[in-house]
């Protein structure tokens, strides 16, 4: 069990974190490991959850106290209270503000990792965010304090882990953006922290390839031949052990899920859609390469059942037993 407690950033506040953080803690709450606290506004939290027990904390310490019998929150008063679904700029820079401060608390120790609730990206734009999601913010921030970032996106559903090598750009643009490069630069990290936070001592590297059916020995394209063949030439010559390129068609049946411990698919889709189609209500985002521990729920605000008690609370709640794993393989 990890010393210090996890922290929860608040999120888009008119969102469905407020719901599902409240199911998230009384589901956890008897979890020693899984003890965690918010850093948001009490009161609108309150205003959410009328039945939920909040008690506000001066200190990240004084979590483990109250955990069983309140959410310990350290209050970070919003500029307005908005209705559920419906978003005010206003609230914008201190949902920023909210991330900066978990790192900053992380990078400390004061927490043992962060896990974030889903941000609405467009509404944070007029305040100045200007990144592609928590994932750059967060290295960003690590970044201008001296650290070393090599931040990598894995989605983890019951037995997959699954890492897209290229992320959040058009499909047209992702041939041009793969590279060997790339490929062995994430590999490398991925392989690192399964070591560091997951106890695999040398796990098994699956590669996708980009074309159907691997490009068909380049009938239908030659990114396997040109760039991706060789990166795992190379990750074999560094000592990893890598499978591929596979047929992504192929790649994650059970049978093929069992041999290996994580699959790097060159882009954003190949990966999340299988993780979804696995564990839907239960994905968790995890990033790699950050100098702290950092999940996530694998979905976003879900702006129109806010507030309607039908929000599913189980990808939060595999989130926060995930980091606890994570922070305890530490320890």
């Amino acid at each position: 069990m990890a010393s210090s407690p996890l922290l929860l950033t608040c999120g888009e506040p008119a969102g469905i974190g407020p719901e599902i953080t409240a199911h998230a803690w009384a589901a956890l709450r008897h979890e020693p490991d899984c003890c965690f606290l918010l850093l948001g506004d009490a009161r609108y939290w309150q205003r959410r959850n009328p039945e939920l027990p909040i008690r506000e904390i001066g200190s990240p310490g004084e979590a483990r106290r109250v955990f069983p019998d309140a959410l310990p929150v350290l209050n970070r008063p919003l500029a307005a209270h908005p209705e559920p679904g419906t978003i005010l700029r206003e609230t914008a820079p201190q949902v920023i503000a909210a991330i900066e401060e978990a790192a900053e608390l992380a990078l400390s120790g004061a927490v043992a990792g962060l896990v974030t609730n889903p941000i609405q990206k467009d509404a944070l734009y007029s305040a100045g965010f200007r990144y592609q999601g928590h994932t750059d913010f967060l290295a960003d921030l690590a970044a201008r304090k001296g650290h070393r970032v090599d931040e990598v996106m894995m989605l983890v559903a019951q037995d997959l882990r699954a890492i897209p090598v290229t992320v959040h750009i058009p499909l047209k643009d992702v041939p041009a953006a793969l590279t060997t490069t790339a490929i062995i630069k994430q590999a490398k990290v991925v392989a690192r922290d399964l070591l560091r936070f997951f106890g695999i001592a040398r796990p098994r590297l699956a590669f996708t390839g980009l074309n159907p059916h691997t490009g068909e020995n380049g009938a239908m394209g030659r990114e396997e031949i040109d760039i991706i063949q060789p990166a795992l030439d190379s990750l074999r010559q560094a000592g990893l052990n890598v499978l591929g390129p596979l047929s992504a068609d192929t790649a994650f049946h059970p049978e093929a899920r069992a041999s290996y411990d994580a699959i790097l698919c060159m882009y954003h889709d190949q990966a999340l859609i299988p993780v979804k189609t696995i564990d839907f209500h239960g994905g968790v985002n995890v990033s790699l390469g950050l100098p702290f521990i950092r999940t996530s729920p694998d979905h976003g605000t879900a702006l129109g059942i806010a507030g309607r008690g039908r929000a599913n609370p189980q990808s939060l709640t595999a989130a926060i037993r995930l980091a606890a794993r994570m922070a305890g393989a530490l320890e």
